[in-house]
């Protein structure tokens, strides 16, 4: 009969619970070791920070702002009549002078009415002419018949006074009634010839109103057959003076209908320009007329003078005009984009770098400072100063020599210190 061997497990147990709690003692230690170790430098690429020098000097404030060249004197031509563009004859960019053709339009109504105002003319002249001769006979005709009563009062006063004479030597020659018949009669003609005499001087006095009349009527029709034979000619564009021919904002075409007032036609100066720059409205109040300031073209720097403050903000921005000084470079031609720097002041003898990309005018910031060898960089807090477009003061935290990266950390900003690899 076989007996089953009962075998003692717990030393087993024993052992593995051992083992465990082992274990968990040197997970615990390695995890404590590691958190007590010091974090690690991250590193930088050395061709992405933006590094500059801090100097000593001279630092010089300017304000920046985009802008367009644009002429000073700009001639614009409208339309002075409704019309049709028959042909362009030059184009924008052509050099013109005093008289030169630009295009040329047409519009039959102007010359009808052109037609209509000189026939209408032809007529009151004519008129004239009829009036002057028809006064003129009427004032003949009336000199005749003052001279038949004036003589026909003589007659009667010389009757009058022979038989006054009569009458006077002898009472039976002539009869007393006779005598004041006579006198009647003279008094009665001298009296119509007064009256004749009136209406000459009436008919000389209304001959002047009515040829008066007669020629303002005609200076009217003179003054409107000038103005349509100027719409007439105004169909002829040309140019009012010499200058280059500038692009219009819509472009014309041949068969396009124009009206009155339309812009048809731009001369500018080319060689009087100035610049139109926009400075933004938080800016502006530090700029006045008069201050320097470079025009960059890209390829070259013009210096002028600002000349006007627009008093309006538009977009955000105030416009001023700057006045180019000396002759023009090639590159300069109207509408053209340019950059402008107004110069506001000099700071002489200040501690100045390179402004960085977070940085304004009088904050405090965080930046990374290169160390001695120039293979790490620490992070330094710097009050900053004046700004220039460019450039920006320091106050304080740097000193003339430091090399600080300007460039955006700001994904390091946890760290204090980073490596900068190559």
């Amino acid at each position: 009969m076989s007996m089953d061997i009962i075998r003692d497990t717990k030393p087993a147990k024993r052992r593995r619970t051992v083992w465990v709690v082992v274990g968990l003692i040197a997970v615990a230690v390695l995890a404590l070791g590691v958190w007590s170790l010091p974090t690690a430098v991250p590193s930088v690429d050395r061709a992405v920070a933006w590094t500059d020098t801090v100097e000593y000097g001279t630092m010089i404030r300017q304000i920046r702002g985009p802008g367009t060249l644009v002429p000073e004197q700009a001639r614009l031509i409208t339309a002075v009549t409704n019309g049709r563009v028959e042909g362009i004859e030059l184009l924008p960019g052509a050099s013109v002078e005093e008289g030169d053709v630009i295009l040329r339009m047409s519009n039959p109504d102007v010359d009808v009415q052109l037609l209509q105002t000189q026939t209408q003319l032809s007529t009151a002249e004519s008129a004239l002419l009829q009036l002057r001769a028809n006064l003129q006979t009427q004032e003949l005709q009336q000199r005749q018949a003052l001279a038949q009563i004036g003589a026909q009062a003589a007659q009667a006063r010389r009757e009058y006074e022979s038989n006054q004479q009569l009458y006077d030597t002898n009472p039976v020659l002539v009869a007393r009634a006779e005598l004041e018949r006579t006198r009647e009669a003279w008094e009665s003609l001298g009296a119509q010839v007064d009256l004749e005499e009136q209406r000459l001087e009436l008919t000389r006095s209304t001959q002047q109103d009515q040829i008066r009349a007669q020629q303002l009527q005609i200076e009217r029709l003179e003054a409107q057959v000038a103005f349509n034979r100027d719409r007439l000619e105004s169909l002829t564009v040309r140019a009012p003076g010499p200058g280059l021919l500038a692009p219009l904002a819509t472009p014309l075409q041949e068969g396009q209908y124009v009206t009155s007032g339309q812009e048809i036609a731009r001369i500018v100066v080319p060689d009087r320009l100035k610049a139109e720059i926009r400075i933004t409205q938080t800016q502006v109040q530090e700029i006045t007329e008069g201050q320097r300031a470079l025009i960059d073209t890209r390829s070259d720097t013009i210096e002028g003078r600002v000349t006007r403050i627009d008093p309006a903000v538009r977009g955000g921005t105030v416009t001023i005009d700057v006045s180019l000084v000396g002759p023009l470079p090639p590159s300069a031609r109207a509408d053209l984009s340019v950059d402008g720097n107004v110069i506001i002041e000099q700071l002489d003898d200040v501690v100045h770098m390179g402004r960085p990309n977070f940085g304004q005018a009088n904050q405090r910031v965080s930046l990374f400072r290169l160390t001695d060898d120039g293979n790490f960089a620490e992070r330094t807090t710097v009050e900053l100063g004046a700004s220039s477009v460019q450039d920006i003061q320091v106050l304080s935290g740097l000193q003339p020599g430091d090399v600080v990266i300007l460039s955006d950390m700001s994904q390091w900003d946890e760290f204090d210190r980073v490596r900068l690899r190559d």
